[in-house]
């Protein structure tokens, strides 16, 4: 079975910023929040904004206090101010798509002209759309109606932005024909416009379309009406628990789309599920997923990743490993891991379900298996000499300490009281820790001392920790802006921190290839070049959707740590080191 999701599924820009805003203003302001009206049409979304201390007004009271937010839909202009006089300071979070359609109509209903506005009469944007056409404002939802209205001297034309296509075409194709002199204007927005014509395309190479979303979004339920009209069978869900169970019998191939008001770890939750019932179908393919979610979950193959890398970094400095060292790696980042997971359960009730339960019903096991492997470490690094367990311990008590408070809230005048509080600390402080464990530690311990080539090596090691810390930082957006946490993407934003990892990934795979030419490294340590062509081939290949982010991009990413090891010990074959 094959599960295919579309490109544009999730979060429209709109929707984001609206829900970012929210979530932001909660984390940072101390007075009280609302929104005017559901901010967007996804009931689990406005549950977690209600968990924030976000509540809904649905009336305008005579007086107010706080912050209130308008909905990414927008109000009309007579709300607005109502809002505004009855004190509340207000927050506009209105979609700047619909924000151009409600200029459009000010601008022509002030020279005279009557507003046509092709949308459902009672949706929230086609209401605050009116509220700028006034009187001279008509909403029609089908050709009969525009047909029906009397022949206006001027008019306009524009549409709900999550119209369907096919429908404003044929309306604008009827217009030029039969009233001309109206002005029509295409305000669909072209996320809207792309997610249509990719479920239409999406349903004619699947056997089942499901569309996930709101059942009040209009969005999400003109992608059903889409999928219907392809003639595929389509299955619209607002959340996983309403898959049924024998949904897959007799498919091979499920398309998935969602509408703009859905969010990523909703999506994630679906595509669990119907992995899970695929399972059934295939024990060997069955018996790899979980094998491979489980090491995932469980932080031992990123503890391998660690040992890999260690060797390779050792190699790369040209002297002979010891795998004690390897041991020290592991043992600190599946302790550290494991530790920072069962801290991070919060935010991996959104990003990651299925490891927050497994670490929530086995919190005993992992709490013990943390700590083993943190004595284990700290065991070992004793035996290599004081100063690979004295860096140990306090690299330890440091990871230990990272969440909790150091300063008590009366001696900080920001929100920053832990390592946590700073903002993208997590990522930059992993990149420095695993450098320090794979790199430094042997060094040091082996050879006694530092040179050219280790710094390099630190470099190497660290620039491909960061990119791959701060890519799964990426994927795990919205789930930690909701908890509150400040990371690097949160501080950067999305585009940006894609844009720098792609960057860093280019550094180091061309910096191998410096280092060479300088004699830093050997010559044959172009094979470790692999692993950093082969990060940016996913990056680029999961930002253009060529690459679902899913469990198995997650899988693949982590075995890059491991292929660094693999491809060091083709560095040490002699017939190699003879040939170069």
């Amino acid at each position: 079975m094959h599960i295919q999701i579309a490109k544009t599924a999730g979060f429209c820009m709109g929707v984001r910023r609206a829900v970012d805003m929210a979530i932001d203003a909660a984390n940072k302001s101390e007075g009280p929040i609302c929104t005017y009206g559901p901010l967007i049409h996804n009931p689990q979304v406005l549950d977690i904004l209600e968990e924030k201390g976000i509540p809904i007004l649905n009336g305008i009271p005579e007086k107010g206090e706080g912050t209130i937010i308008i909905r990414a839909h927008g109000i009309p202009p007579c709300q607005q101010k109502k809002l505004q006089d009855a004190g509340y300071t207000v927050m506009d979070a209105t979609c700047p798509r619909v924000i151009r359609v409600q200029t459009i109509i000010r601008k022509h209903t002030e020279s005279g002209h009557h507003v046509i506005i092709a949308g459902d009469a009672d949706h929230p944007e086609v209401v605050g759309l009116l509220g700028y056409a006034g009187s001279t404002g008509h909403v029609i939802s089908s050709m009969e109606e525009l047909a029906a209205l009397p022949v206006f001297e001027k008019a306009i034309i524009v549409a709900q932005t999550t119209q369907n296509t096919r429908f404003y075409e044929d309306m604008r194709t009827w217009v030029a024909r039969e009233r001309s002199h109206y002005k029509v204007f295409n305000t669909i927005c072209d996320s809207t416009e792309k997610r249509q014509n990719e479920t239409m395309a999406l349903a004619k190479e699947v056997d089942l379309v499901i569309v996930v979303g709101g059942k009040e979004s209009g969005n999400t339920q003109r992608l059903a009406e889409v999928a219907m009209e392809a003639g595929t069978p389509s299955l619209h869900i607002e959340s996983a628990e309403e898959i049924p169970r024998d949904i897959l019998s007799g498919k091979k191939r499920i398309g998935i789309t969602a509408g703009a008001s859905t969010p990523n770890w909703i999506l994630r939750q679906v595509v669990s599920t119907l992995e899970g019932q695929a399972m059934t179908d295939s024990p060997m393919q069955a018996w790899i997923k979980r094998t491979q979610r489980l090491l995932l979950s469980s932080n031992i193959y990123l503890a391998m990743g660690a040992a890999a890398l260690s060797y390779a970094a050792s190699t790369l400095q040209g002297f002979d490993h010891e795998l004690r060292y390897s041991l020290i790696a592991a043992s600190y980042i599946l302790s550290m891991q494991i530790f920072n997971t069962l801290t991070g359960i919060p935010s991996d009730r959104y990003n990651n379900p299925e490891r927050a339960k497994l670490y929530e019903t086995h919190r005993p096991f992992f709490f013990f298996l943390a700590g083993a492997a943190g004595i284990t470490g700290l065991a070992t690094a004793f035996q290599a000499g004081i100063f690979p367990f004295t860096m140990l311990f306090f690299m330890t008590l440091a990871g230990l300490l990272y969440t909790a408070p150091l300063l008590p809230a009366s001696f900080s005048r920001t929100h920053i009281r832990s390592l946590k509080d700073i903002p993208g600390s997590k990522t930059i402080l992993i990149a420095i820790a695993w450098g320090v464990l794979c790199v430094i530690l042997p060094s040091a311990g082996i050879r006694g001392s530092l040179d050219t080539a280790t710094l390099s090596a630190f470099l190497f090691v660290a620039a491909l920790v960061f990119v791959r810390t701060a890519f799964f930082d990426v994927m795990a957006l919205q789930g930690d802006r909701i908890v509150g946490k400040e990371t690097l993407p949160i501080l950067l934003g999305e585009e940006r921190s894609r844009r720098l990892l792609i960057l860093l990934s280019t550094l180091v795979f061309t910096g191998i290839f410096f280092c060479i030419h300088l004699s830093i490294f050997p010559d044959p340590a172009f094979f470790l070049a692999l692993a950093p062509f082969l990060l940016i081939w996913m990056l680029c290949g999961e930002i253009s959707g060529r690459i679902p982010a899913d469990t198995h991009l997650a899988f693949h990413i982590e075995s890059l740590l491991i292929l660094t090891g693999i491809l060091a010990t083709m560095i040490k074959i002699p017939t190699l080191q003879n040939i170069w």
